[in-house]
């Protein structure tokens, strides 16, 4: 059973994922390369830089800040 042309249309819009596995060349590590492919048309990109919005740098305060040890993080999970 084929896929329906709406289907088709649909996986034709998705990123093509690419994913590579190699040894380094000494052997000692596993180097996973993943390549994600996105096809969007240039005015697409026209809209996202015409529809762009300034942001400022401003400092966090210590209060706004999130510090968590890994090990509290993963007593919290578990």
């Amino acid at each position: 059973m084929g896929l329906t042309y709406k289907k088709e249309q649909q996986l034709k819009r998705m990123p093509i994922i690419q994913s590579r596995i190699k040894a380094s060349k000494n052997g000692r590590y596993i180097i996973q390369q993943t390549v994600i492919t996105n096809v969007k048309p240039v005015e697409y990109y026209q809209a996202v830089l015409a529809n762009t919005v300034k942001v400022t740098d401003e400092p966090l305060e210590e209060d706004e800040l999130m510090i968590e040890e890994g090990v509290e993080m993963a007593k919290n999970v578990a």
